[in-house]
């Protein structure tokens, strides 16, 4: 099944909704988008225009969207333009509103943008909800709700929170299950290069273990991540332990699918992982700290393997072989993919809209 496919089949309402959309506004939204924030937005608006519903995206200019892009020009990354960016998000809103059924917004910023009083808001909370101004949970808006990527998440929210169930993230598992490709001895690492992503602790494992390893993802210009990437993850990079940066979907499956095993080191709390159920869909065992949302997403011993430090990774690179990648699969096809999650938000854009199923 192609993807085109398997993001054309969440169910229909039987009443058109206009979605307004907010992304995070320093991050582009599409197919390749390296966040998991941007990647879980892009799933969502394709699959609101395949169902016959109007989705407008309040998005950065480079974004590419299959609904209606209202553009936020691209801003640097620096605090200093902070209130600019919220204030274009701000105007961007104004404009729309009238339109919309619900407005679905996604970036950590929230808070600082929500609209005056009118049309129902819903906040997902796709980083920890410590990470948040305590304010933005407990929106003072009316008719404004928050909802969660996981049941771990949820269950560190405060209580009082204005939440609605969580919704779990979910990945194209057919077209991820169905892209074959020859197993390599590498090791591969997806994410944003930041402190607590942990690529160092995967360089650190790699070396160990004696294995080459793939460090693929962005470095966005924040001086704390451009910082760790220069006194923390350079000097670990070799011949065999390389930092190929961002990749396209089409060559992130590819690695995914030919990997020895894929390492999430993370030292945050995670709130989900779509990576581990990337991997998973394409029978490639996780070797994974702990953290949050993981242990949920990867079963010790049968889909990866769940450790605590550097040491124990390397250890466990060694045994990846012996994960079943079909017992991967079937995981992924049970649990991991993006019907469910579609199908979650339509429920709670319906039930915030008063529209009927």
């Amino acid at each position: 099944m192609t993807q085109a496919t398997e993001e054309a089949r969440p169910i229909r309402s039987p009443a058109r909704m206009t979605i307004v959309s907010v992304a995070y506004p320093l991050a582009p939204v599409g197919p390749d988008a390296v966040g998991g924030v941007e990647q879980v937005l892009h799933t969502l608006d394709r699959a609101l225009v395949a169902a016959g519903h109007r989705s407008i995206v309040i998005a950065r200019a480079d974004s590419r969207i299959a609904g209606e892009l209202v553009p936020i020009p691209v801003m640097p990354v620096d605090e200093d333009c902070r209130g600019a960016v919220h204030a274009t998000v701000r105007e961007a809103l104004a404009g729309v509103m009238a339109q919309a059924d619900v407005v679905h917004m996604h970036g950590i910023d929230f808070a600082a943008t929500l609209p005056p009083p009118g049309p129902p808001v819903l906040a997902t909370l796709h980083l920890p909800p410590s990470w948040y101004p305590p304010a933005a949970l407990a929106p003072t808006r009316p008719d404004t709700w928050l909802n969660c990527v996981s049941l771990s998440q949820q269950e560190t929210c405060p209580p009082g929170a204005p939440l609605l169930a969580p919704v779990p993230n979910g990945v194209d598992v057919a077209t991820l299950g169905a892209t074959r490709h020859a197993r390599r001895g590498f090791a591969l690492m997806l994410g944003r290069i930041c402190p607590e992503k942990g690529q160092h602790l995967a360089l650190a494992a790699a070396h160990v273990a004696g294995v080459p390893l793939l460090v693929a993802g962005t470095a966005f210009p924040y001086p704390s991540h451009l910082d760790y990437l220069n006194q923390r993850v350079r000097p670990l990079l070799d011949r065999c332990r390389r930092w190929i940066g961002p990749l396209g979907i089409a060559r992130k499956r590819r690695l995914l699918a030919a990997a020895h095993c894929v390492l999430l080191p993370s030292l945050a709390p995670e709130t989900s992982s779509l990576v581990a159920m990337e991997a998973a869909a394409c029978g490639t065992p996780v070797v994974a700290f702990p953290a949050g949302a993981i242990p949920d997403i990867v079963e010790h011993s049968r889909t990866g393997f769940l450790v605590r430090d550097a040491a124990e990774m390397a250890a466990a690179i060694s045994r990846a072989g012996d994960i079943d990648p079909e017992a991967c699969r079937a995981v992924a096809r049970a649990r991991f993919g993006m019907d469910r999650m579609v199908a979650g938000y339509l429920a709670h854009y319906r039930q915030l809209a008063t529209i009927p199923a």
